[in-house]
This record gives C-alpha cells, sequence and structure tokens, in this order.
C-alpha cells in the first residue's frame, strides 16, 4: 500500500508561501483519496491544494487514475480495512450514507453551522451529504451528466445546420459525418461510459418517470416493458454511429477527437468542459453544449463530494482533525468554488455565486438545475453513483456492456437481464 499511497505525492509550495509551509510542520495534515486526474481536473484540485496550503496545513496527495473511481474505491477499502484511512475520499451519492453506517466517517456539523451550509445548498444537495441528520460529507460541485457536446465546424464540414434536439436528429447528424468522412460520436467502450450513454436513452425514451421507476424504484415492469426494449433498440442503433477504434478508451482521449475535429459529438457529463478549457476553447462558438436529444427540461446530476473520515489513533491529532474542518470549510468557500468549477466545467453548489462569470454551458446548466429541481425532473444519476448501490450498478454496467459489445444482441432479452441482474445485486 505505501507506493499507492505515494501516488501522485505532493509537491511543496515552500517557495510561493515560506511562512505557511513552515506552519503547516505544526499545525496539521489532510490527506485527500481522489480520482481528479485528467488535465483540467488536476489543475481545478491543484487549487483546492494552495488555497489548504495557504492556511498553514499540509496537503498529501493520493490521487488514483481512472475516470470511474474504481480504482480509487479499491485503494480506499483496502486502507479502510486495515485501519488507515485518509482524511477525506471522494465519495458519492447513497455510497456515503453506506461508510457513514460503518461508523467509519466524522461529522463536520460545526464547520457546516458555522458556514451556513443549510442555506447554501439545495435540499436535494444537502440531504445527499447527510447521514441520520448529521454532515459527514462536504459537496463539491454539481456536473450534470446528460450533456452532448458538438464541434460546430466538424457539423459544418458535414452540412448540418444545427446541434440535433431528438434521436432522429441526432442519427441524420451521425449520417451526414459518417459521410464527409468525420466519426459522428467519439466514445470510450468503458463500462461507465457505456451506462452514462445509457442512462441518458432511458431518460429521452422513457422520461423523468421512467427514469425513476427503472433506478430509483428498480420496478419489475418498468425493467422489463416494452419502453425498455426499445431503449436497448436504440441504443443498439446509436453504436453503430460510435468512434470505431474507442474500446478500451478514456474519456479525455475520445474527447480530444472532437475538439480536433476528427469525431463530431461525444456524450459526455460537463466535466469534458475541462478538456476544452484546457485546450483554449470557448464556448459558444468553438464547441456546444446541449442536452442529449429528448432529454431537454430533465437534469441528471452527480454531486462530487468528499467524505470525512475518522482518523486512525496514529493520526488522530489536533492539528490533523483541523486541517480536515479546513478542507471542509475552503471546498465551500467563493474562492474555491469560482476557479473549481470554471476549470472542472460544473457548476457551483452554492446558491449565492454570480453564475455571469460562467461561460454560457455553465449558466446554462446552472438555471436548467434550478427549473428542473422546482418541476421534479431532477434526477440522480445511476452511472455515476448516485442513485443506487455499486452492486446494483455493477450488474446495470455488466449488462449494458456485454449488450454494447455484442452485435447480435436481442434488446427484449437485455432488458429481461438488466431486471435478473438488479435483482441479484439487491
Amino acid at each position: 500500500m505505501n507506493a499507492i499511497n505515494r501516488l501522485a505525492a505532493v509537491i511543496s509550495l515552500a517557495t510561493l508561501f515560506p511562512l505557511a509551509a513552515h506552519a503547516a510542520d505544526a499545525k496539521g495534515n489532510v490527506e485527500v483519496v481522489h480520482w481528479w486526474t485528467s488535465g483540467g481536473e488536476a489543475k481545478a484540485v491543484g487549487v483546492l491544494k494552495q488555497l489548504v496550503e495557504k492556511d498553514g496545513y499540509t496537503w498529501q496527495d493520493s490521487a488514483v487514475a481512472g475516470g470511474g473511481g474504481a480504482a480509487a474505491m479499491t485503494v480506499l477499502k483496502t486502507r479502510a480495512v486495515s485501519g488507515n484511512p485518509p482524511s477525506a475520499a471522494q465519495i458519492k451519492g447513497p455510497d456515503i450514507q453506506e461508510w457513514a453506517s460503518l461508523g467509519l466517517l466524522t461529522n463536520v456539523d460545526a464547520v457546516a453551522k458555522a458556514n451556513n451550509w443549510d442555506k447554501l445548498l439545495s435540499k436535494t444537495v444537502s440531504d445527499t451529504m447527510k447521514f441520520e441528520g448529521h454532515y459527514v460529507a462536504v459537496p463539491v460541485n454539481i456536473h450534470r451528466v446528460n450533456w452532448l457536446w458538438v464541434n460546430p465546424e466538424a457539423f459544418k464540414k458535414a452540412g448540418i445546420a444545427k446541434a440535433p434536439t431528438t434521436l432522429e436528429e441526432l442519427y441524420a447528424a451521425g449520417d451526414k459525418l459518417k459521410a464527409a468522412g468525420i466519426i459522428p460520436i467519439a466514445h470510450g467502450g468503458q463500462p461507465w461510459q457505456d451506462s452514462t450513454v445509457f442512462e441518458d436513452m432511458v431518460l429521452s425514451v422513457m422520461g423523468a418517470d421512467g427514469f425513476k421507476k427503472a433506478f430509483i424504484d428498480q420496478d419489475e415492469a418498468t425493467l422489463t416493458g416494452a419502453e425498455m426494449t426499445k431503449v436497448f433498440t436504440e441504443l443498439k442503433k446509436l453504436k453503430t454511429y460510435m468512434d470505431p477504434d474507442g474500446a478500451g478508451q478514456d474519456w479525455n482521449l475520445e474527447a480530444a477527437k472532437v475538439i480536433s475535429g476528427k469525431a463530431g459529438m461525444q456524450i459526455m457529463g460537463d466535466w469534458a468542459k475541462s478538456e476544452w478549457s484546457a485546450a483554449g476553447k470557448k464556448a459558444g462558438s468553438d464547441y456546444e453544449c446541449v442536452p442529449f436529444p429528448g432529454t431537454q427540461g430533465s437534469y441528471t446530476y452527480n454531486i462530487d463530494s468528499l467524505a470525512m473520515f475518522k482518523l486512525a489513533k496514529k493520526n488522530d491529532t489536533p492539528g490533523n482533525n483541523a486541517a480536515r474542518d479546513d478542507l471542509a470549510k475552503v471546498v465551500l468557500e467563493p474562492e474555491f468554488q469560482y476557479v473549481f468549477n470554471q476549470n472542472k466545467g460544473s457548476i457551483p453548489v452554492r446558491n449565492d455565486l454570480d453564475m455571469t462569470k460562467f461561460d454560457s454551458c455553465g449558466q446554462a446548466s446552472a438555471k436548467d438545475f434550478a427549473d428542473a429541481d422546482k418541476a421534479g425532473k431532477l434526477e440522480p444519476s445511476m452511472a455515476h453513483n448516485m442513485a443506487t448501490s455499486l452492486a446494483v450498478q455493477g450488474a446495470i454496467f455488466d449488462v449494458v456492456t456485454n449488450f454494447m459489445s455484442d452485435k447480435n444482441a436481442d434488446p427484449a432479452k437485455a432488458a429481461k437481464q438488466l431486471y435478473a441482474g438488479i435483482s441479484s445485486a439487491k
């Protein structure tokens, strides 16, 4: 484990903050396990590190590569079982409650009360961060998952006038891109990416109510019915427009194909925007973001968060506890919320920030989040650990990825396998 713990070891900022660096030795250490490792993500988490170190604490970075976070979770579980948890770790959705129920998390109610979290956060967000009424995690941002990213120049070359708003328009755009020698949809064939597309298709075909019945209620009639068969039928057609060389590719490598114009579109959450930003591209001109066709008005969300762990006896010092509390405080401060989310592609979790500081995609996301929240169409993302247990999510991933890798797969059979897999995983 020592080699893993040293992964992405912290680089001292003593040259930037000489006084703070000396103070850090005395004030405490905070170790964070996370998977923010792509270009834009790494830049964003670097901001958090700098702010914590400015407060005089030592940041120990334990980054574990892997877009879906599976590798990081494996590391975290091993650390927890061995009695050596980090100060904080990137954990999301129902998993926060699962870790808390094991008695491994500590509450940060004092920090939350002192900084008015209940007033600053949407109830949807704050409820996700609490266990038995106590804050045990701090939300970092809100990601919209059901985005479609478009390269306007590629569309222009293919003779496509506007971004698609229906599945029929999406397929028509795909045909024109193919004819122009451009990959229609950049897609990395990894289970979490496959299921990101799958849940978008569920929302498009079955609507917000169908999405809830499938992934929250896990209703048998919904999971095995005609509409779910249609979802798999549409997914099979969509697969014919995807990158033929995408098997096993990381999402950011596929995003690069859209940025370069080699591909025309990507179905991905708004963390993809960080790659466009890192490439110096501007929203509204160099690229467009639109809801996945058929999901307008709905919003599938993924809330990144840091769960706060009870420290092992050898690390349980007043300084280290203060460092962990400082991390929780800094995460929700305006300075970090602005810079982090502008780099990450997400939107702030605070409801009092000036969204004119964000580009057109960020402003659209914030408006759509608020509108969907009021309309009851705010949906927790299944593919991104917000809607189900990891066991149920894993069962869905298996069915979807097997279906997408089999050219002869039967949509009706896949729907039945989906329910069977979910049932056995409960």
